[in-house]
């Protein structure tokens, strides 16, 4: 029986997935803020969440996942007047920009993408509605909600009213009857993007925006939502008091936060001039190699960014992809051999067991809160007995293919795009070239020239390409 135990934020222990609908999941997860590129730290937000939808759907689920993007906000308005450009073409600029890196890092499309500013009528009817069951007032064109109206405001941060009032002050320009109380709708400032409603021009507040997209494209009650840790409050404090006094009801039955990722021992900060650009990063490293480091602790463990570690998840792929290459190689040069028999190639109960403990072993970390941490062992496990059984007297094609689509199975499941294939008839003119030097090398081996052999080994390594000497014949490969 599938049992998934995932960490629930609200009750502060692991329990047992239990979905509102049978094998189905309405999963709502937060999206960018579109006024610049987004850091690492978002992207591990990004990674992290995109590899638990993928596993849950690895495990049978339907899936709705919901990513949203916030378009309409102070700090894209901010940055639209540094720029001198419209607000809409910053946003949707950015929101292009989002794309391309989340493609990069291997992060699938959402099934749905909201935008704030397409759900303008429906918040306006959400807050409308507020109003009315008297969670809500309006303040000279703005609205906000009332804390004290709702009696569980704090579960999700654990924080009583009267804690969180000792925190809050409330500043000279606001007109709300508690420092607790936040913005629904905001009265529009002289030269600011606005919408028409019932409280004058104005534009909607941040937590608002994600409550009206989670009814909207989930329900009432989802079964999941997402985000980062320093999104638990106010953020999604808020959304939890906004939906459930509108709807009377659970809002999300789990809630799901992904832990700080630091550089180099630090909080990530403009200021320490530590701020990490994923567009950057992607610039000089592998994607592959980000989302594997992105990976590399439990989803909601701290996360110290530093080079060195860059360095072993470059590593790691290369491991990886160093294994499927001598797979793949193997089993070329086996199946060219004359005498080699087909129908009597089957996979043996023995490497099939193997193969299937390997897989159990990853579905079980992963049912175990997508610890994706002890999820990549288990595919270096795989890679190890698959070099073992590499290096045995008897190997079969399909005992090879067992491995190799193993590991490949697990790769996807974790979204870790690996280089192996070199198509011959699509190859460059460079790898012409390096089959030429490396076909040299093998005549100059044969005649015991071996001075010749080294010299030609040298200058392939000069241009990081890799020569392996195996039983089945030479083969390279770029590192």
């Amino acid at each position: 029986m599938m049992t998934i135990r995932l960490y629930n934020t609200m009750t502060g222990s692991k329990e047992v997935l239990e979905t509102i609908e049978p094998n189905k999941i309405r999963f709502y997860a937060c999206g960018p803020t579109v006024y610049n590129l987004f850091h690492v730290g978002n992207a591990r937000m990004f990674v992290v969440f995109d590899t638990v939808r993928r596993y849950l759907e690895y495990r049978g689920y339907e899936v709705r996942f919901v990513q949203n993007f916030t378009d309409v906000d102070d700090r894209i308005i901010n940055r639209a007047n540094e720029l001198s450009e419209n607000v809409r073409d910053v946003a949707n600029r950015y929101i292009d920009e989002y794309f391309n890196d989340a493609k990069a890092l291997g992060i699938r499309e959402a099934t749905v993408h909201p935008r704030a500013t397409e759900c303008i009528p429906e918040i306006i009817e959400f807050i409308a509605d507020l109003i009315r069951l008297g969670h809500a007032y309006e303040r000279e064109g703005d609205v906000y909600f009332d804390t004290s109206s709702f009696a569980e405001y704090g579960k999700l941060s654990h924080q009583s009213l009267d804690e969180m009032q000792a925190g809050f002050r409330i500043t000279v320009l606001e007109h709300k009857d508690d420092p607790t109380d936040f913005a629904l709708w905001k009265s529009a400032k002289p030269g600011e993007e606005y919408w028409e409603s019932p409280w004058g021009p104005g534009r909607p507040g941040w937590h608002i925006e994600c409550s009206v997209m989670n009814a909207k494209y989930l329900g009432e009650e989802i079964d999941i939502h997402a985000g980062g840790r320093d999104l638990v409050f106010p953020h999604h404090e808020n959304e939890i008091a906004q939906s459930e006094s509108r709807f009377g009801h659970t809002f999300a039955r789990y809630w799901l936060h992904n832990g700080t990722l630091n550089i180099n021992g630090e909080k990530m900060s403009k200021s320490l001039g530590n701020f990490i650009m994923t567009r950057d990063l992607l610039e000089r490293r592998r994607p592959a190699a980000v989302r594997f480091f992105l990976l590399s602790a439990q989803y909601r463990h701290p996360l110290n960014y530093t080079e060195d570690a860059m360095d072993q998840a470059e590593q790691s792929i290369t491991r990886i992809e160093r294994a499927l290459r001598n797979i793949e190689h193997r089993r070329e040069v086996l199946l060219q051999q004359p005498q080699y028999a087909q129908p009597e190639d089957v996979v043996r109960a023995e490497v099939q067991s193997k193969v299937d403990s390997v897989r159990q072993m990853f579905t079980d970390v992963m049912d175990d809160d997508f610890n994706t941490a002890d999820g990549i062992a288990a595919i270096f496990e795989a890679v190890r007995l698959a070099n073992t059984y590499l290096a045995e007297d008897e190997v079969r094609a399909s005992e090879l293919v067992a491995w190799e689509l193993l590991i490949r199975e697990l790769l996807l499941v974790l979204g870790l795009a690996v280089d192996v294939d070199i198509d011959s008839d699509t190859a460059s003119s460079e790898d012409q070239e390096i089959e030429s030097l490396v076909a040299l090398r093998n005549e100059a081996r044969k005649a015991r020239n071996f001075a010749r052999a080294d010299e030609i080994r040298d200058e392939l390594a000069q241009r990081g390409v890799v020569i392996e000497d195996t039983a089945q014949g030479t083969r390279w490969f770029r590192e």
